[in-house]
């Protein structure tokens, strides 16, 4: 027999949890802010191949004692292939070609594939961008849900997506992680993974309002509804999870801060879907009249002999 849980007895502490984080991401975000990359910091990158794998920590001791501290050295693709990023906003566009010569200097001779230089200008238009196309995915949000369920089940879903983002920028802020545009597709990605899973809690919710008519507490339904959908949760997200921790260990460099972004979306989005979608629509006291189904007009006729 499969154990009930009462999901919403906690409703209280798990919304001070919320706040708290909530509130704690924010203050960082305000004072701290993000540790913002090359893709938005403006900078040069260089891509270097070699006929054998090369030492990165030796190619960041050379960087750093060339006076190039704010850099970073990842492979890129293979071993062979190393990516090198200098946040420098002089505008040198000769700047590649300077640290290609200096490891060539210090006994590192390679290929050089590519060197672009990244001005500030269009590091802030990305961030700009970037930042109004989250607000538009938020806002068509918000009206699909109203449109498909009911304005109360729109605002829990656009509250639960604006917590998960907000609490992921704030992890980046407190560690101090760099925020790239992969770190920026991560978090579209975990809006619409938790999506998702708010969609179908909602569904499963508005359907029990329905049929459960034996049912009279608003927060029995709820409790109801989250528990018919836990496996299905802890499987989509146990299962996601497997992919996301392969690809942080193996992946990369390149890749760790977009999947680092993801699972801890995918944790906390996981956690939205259940209580904060939740503890709004009994904050907004859901009832069974919301759910219930418009009669078309002209029914009354109809059934007339």
């Amino acid at each position: 027999m499969n154990k009930f849980i009462p999901f919403m007895k906690y409703r209280k502490i798990a919304g001070l949890i919320s706040i708290a984080l909530f509130s704690i991401s924010v203050l960082t975000l305000g004072f701290r802010g993000l540790t913002l990359g090359l893709d938005f910091s403006g900078g040069t990158l260089v891509e270097i191949s070699y006929e054998e794998p090369v030492n990165l920590e030796e190619i960041r001791s050379i960087l750093i004692a060339n006076n190039f501290e704010d850099s970073q050295v990842v492979n890129f693709g293979t071993d062979l292939d190393v990516l090198i990023k200098v946040a420098d906003r002089s505008g040198n566009s000769k700047l590649g070609d300077q640290i290609f010569t200096l490891l060539e200097d210090q006994g590192l001779p390679g290929t050089l594939k590519r060197s672009e230089f990244v001005g500030p200008q269009v590091g802030s238009e990305l961030r700009d961008q970037g930042g109004v196309g989250m607000l538009v995915a938020l806002f068509m949000i918000l009206l699909y849900v109203a449109f498909r369920f009911q304005y109360k089940f729109a605002l829990g879903a656009v509250t639960a997506l604006t917590h998960d983002v907000v609490i992921i920028l704030g992890f980046f802020s407190i560690f101090a992680w760099d925020f790239d545009l992969t770190v920026l597709a991560a978090l579209l990605a975990v809006i619409g993974y938790s999506l998702n899973d708010t969609i179908v809690v909602s569904d499963r919710i508005r359907e029990n309002f329905r049929t459960q008519r034996e049912l009279d507490d608003p927060q029995e339904i709820i409790d109801l509804s989250l528990n018919q959908t836990l496996s299905r949760t802890i499987i989509t997200s146990f299962t996601t999870l497997l992919v996301l921790f392969a690809l942080f260990i193996f992946g990369g460099d390149m890749i760790r801060g977009f999947s680092l972004a993801l699972i801890i979306g995918v944790l906390i989005g996981t956690y939205s879907s259940i209580y904060i979608v939740a503890n709004m629509l009994m904050s907004l006291a859901i009832t069974q009249e919301d759910m219930a189904i418009p009669e078309p007009e002209g029914a009354d006729f109809d059934e007339m002999p």
